[in-house]
């Protein structure tokens, strides 16, 4: 058995033993002040006697059935053995207390029968306190396992989109490196030297659950900076931000993907008077708008058909962190159109683990 499980039955076991015990104290206390000692030291040895019983039921009695074949033969005998030792077992544990004269006696039965008759109360009361406080028991350790599990395959989630989102953005900045050199554009040493700036971030600074808003949108700009290079003055750009708190938190590179898709099916794609509008608010009710709308000549996809990385990568994100969010795709001729709108306030709280 495990340290941690058994560390739990033990907790278990001292709880309920330690509330049924001041139950009965309780109950003495105002019934029968005038004996409450010699009655509270009856309730002590009633209790020992229950607490070790139901010890012995559930952590070997319980664990045996599951593993014989003839569970329901089995399960007759281990309940009939509960019942005895419930009734004649407590009689006889509380005559044992009375001959070691720890235990008094304040009813003299005229025969052992009717002395199990009566006590026999004791034990079925006990069945029933120690069977609920078994199962509320049981079943919050079973929420806690559920709940880790669900935990743990979330962070694995994670794990993996972050793990495909740098190699990924790394592959398509140097795709455009590449193209650089081919032109022999005395670009590309820029490039490279601005690739680096920004994997050196991504690489050592967002190797945790969230990051601010501001190192998000640095980055951002970064990689407007690098993709730049690419094209002549005939490139539109205009970013604009309206929000008063740069500190709200964000997962690392959340926004990137949006921002990498109006490169790739976008602006890749037209062919005059390209154009790029970026715009970030968080209002006062931290409800985030992200806005990027850029040019595009590519008439032929709906905004429903659109498949890639980025937007896949970014919805598997968004269910992960968050319970309020929307992605809106919208297209036309000329123009295409992402707006993601996220409730910061609610988001998912899981414990993460770096990868």
């Amino acid at each position: 058995m495990k340290s941690g499980t058994v560390r739990q039955n033990l907790i278990f076991y001292s709880l309920t033993g330690i509330t049924y015990l001041l139950l009965f104290l309780t109950i003495a206390y105002f019934t029968a002040r005038q004996n409450f000692l010699s009655r509270s030291i009856n309730t002590i040895w009633r209790t020992v006697y229950f607490v070790l019983i139901y010890f012995a039921f559930f952590e070997y009695a319980i664990p045996a059935i599951k593993m014989v074949r003839k569970k329901k033969w089995y399960s007759f005998l281990v309940i009939a053995a509960m019942l005895l030792l419930c009734t004649f077992g407590w009689y006889a544990f509380r005559r044992t207390g009375i001959i070691l004269q720890i235990y008094t006696s304040f009813i003299h039965y005229p025969t052992a029968l009717t002395g199990i008759f009566y006590q026999s109360v004791y034990g079925l009361f006990s069945i029933l306190f120690f069977g609920v406080s078994r199962h509320i028991f049981d079943h919050s350790k079973l929420r806690r396992t559920i709940r880790q599990q669900v935990i743990e395959k979330k962070q694995a989630e994670l794990n993996y989109l972050k793990a495909q989102t740098t190699p990924h953005f790394l592959f398509d900045t140097l795709n455009n490196i590449y193209s650089l050199s081919q032109e022999k554009s005395d670009l590309a040493p820029e490039s490279i030297l601005r690739l680096s700036k920004i994997l050196r971030c991504m690489l050592y600074d967002t190797n945790v659950p969230y990051i601010p808003l501001e190192q998000e949108w640095k980055i951002i700009e970064d990689y407007i900076d690098l993709q730049k290079l690419r094209y002549d003055d005939s490139l539109r750009i205009n970013l604009s931000t309206n929000f008063q708190d740069m500190k709200h938190q964000l997962p690392p590179l959340l926004l990137m993907g949006l921002v990498q898709n109006a490169f790739k099916q976008g602006l890749s794609e037209t062919g005059t008077c390209p154009f790029l509008d970026i715009h970030l608010s968080v209002d006062e009710q931290e409800q985030m708008t992200f806005i990027v709308r850029n040019s595009t000549d590519d008439r032929s996809r709906s905004p429903e058909n659109i498949k890639n990385m980025e937007l896949t990568n970014l919805r598997l994100q968004l269910e992960l962190h968050y319970t309020e969010h929307k992605l809106i795709l919208l297209r036309n001729d000329s123009w295409f159109t992402a707006t993601l709108k996220i409730n910061l306030s609610n988001q998912t709280t899981f414990l993460w683990q770096p990868h």
